[in-house]
């Protein structure tokens, strides 16, 4: 796992640097590392420093967050569909950030949208594994998550019908599609502690997870909890996604992808899974953001709609072959 993580990481800095090369401002090489170390114009180094780092560190900390999410609930759960974004976590913390929006509790404080999208996303873990809880099947998760996310989306399309004058609309709509544009360091600054304990407690579950996979019982006389691992999933997939969709908005499928492309290179091992799904999907969601912002549109993509449009294919693609080996 070190040598994947290791590479992996060495990927997301090498990413990282050049996404502070892409915008539409017209910075040369030179001027870009002349504007890191402190030199160069001023506005040069306003655009390196306020707009293009905070907006390539947002991508990344959104992706590892989702990422690991993602494998921290696939392992719970033992469902390799599982994902914030697929199963509905998401899409209820987007409501839960609609809803304070909407009601204009974001006045009241800057930490509001942040909570009412983590507390959301805690309902809709909680659904999950009540509905896991009862023996639920792989099929009747993924119908589950999938009501969780009509129930929000409806619930959203509703706020966006009902929205009280064009500056509200425009707010929704961007968090309903998903974007790091604009982002500075105090946004992504609020986000870093829910990211921190959230990955505290994910992490911590890692070892239970791999005893898990044997099932329960054994995990049992093998001195683990269910219920404080589940408690930790829980607390640490809703601080991870809530925050997430608090700072980037919807973002779906990359927290789904991420722990299928790096499972096979560490064995399998639940545990091992969890850092490689992070630095994976932090990589792949900086690479789709540098990605966006050289398309040659009139507007630029939603981050959200691009994960969309990449993720989806390859999630049917992942239940195709599931339901091939089934048979």
């Amino acid at each position: 796992m070190k040598h994947v993580s290791l590479i992996l990481a060495a990927g997301c800095v090498v990413l990282l640097s050049l996404s502070v090369l892409v915008g539409s401002a017209p910075l040369g090489l030179g001027e870009t590392f002349a504007a890191l170390i402190g030199q160069g114009t001023e506005a040069s180094r306003l655009i390196v420093w306020e707009i293009r780092l905070p907006r390539a560190v947002a991508a990344f900390g959104v992706g590892a967050a989702l990422g690991l999410s993602g494998a921290g609930l696939q392992g719970l759960l033992q469902n390799p569909l599982a994902g914030p974004g697929v199963l509905g976590v998401s899409a209820f913390a987007s409501l839960g950030a609609v809803i304070a929006i909407y009601f204009g509790l974001a006045a009241a404080g800057s930490f509001a949208v942040p909570l009412a999208a983590i507390l959301f996303s805690g309902l809709a873990v909680a659904l999950l594994l009540f509905a896991a809880g009862r023996g639920a099947s792989t099929v009747t998760l993924l119908l589950v998550g999938i009501g969780l996310s009509s129930l929000a989306g409806a619930l959203m399309s509703l706020a966006l019908n009902l929205a009280p004058n064009p500056y509200s609309l425009s707010d929704l709509i961007n968090w309903m599609l998903g974007s790091v544009a604009n982002r500075s360091w105090t946004d992504v600054g609020m986000a870093v502690p829910a990211w921190a304990l959230g990955a505290a407690a994910v992490l911590m579950a890692g070892p239970s997870l791999r005893a898990l996979s044997l099932g329960e019982e054994t995990a049992a006389s093998l001195g683990v909890s269910p219920a404080r691992v589940r408690l930790l999933i829980i607390v640490g997939t809703s601080l991870l996604a809530g925050a997430s969709v608090a700072l980037a908005g919807t973002i779906g499928f990359v927290g789904m992808v991420a722990p299928h492309i790096v499972r096979p290179l560490v064995k399998h091992d639940p545990q091992r899974v969890l850092l490689p799904s992070a630095l994976a999907a932090g990589g792949m969601l900086l690479g789709a953001d540098m990605l966006v912002r050289v398309l040659p549109f009139s507007q630029e993509l939603k981050l959200g709609v691009a994960a969309a449009l990449f993720g989806a294919p390859v999630f049917i693609w992942i239940a195709a072959r599931l339901g091939g080996s089934t048979r």
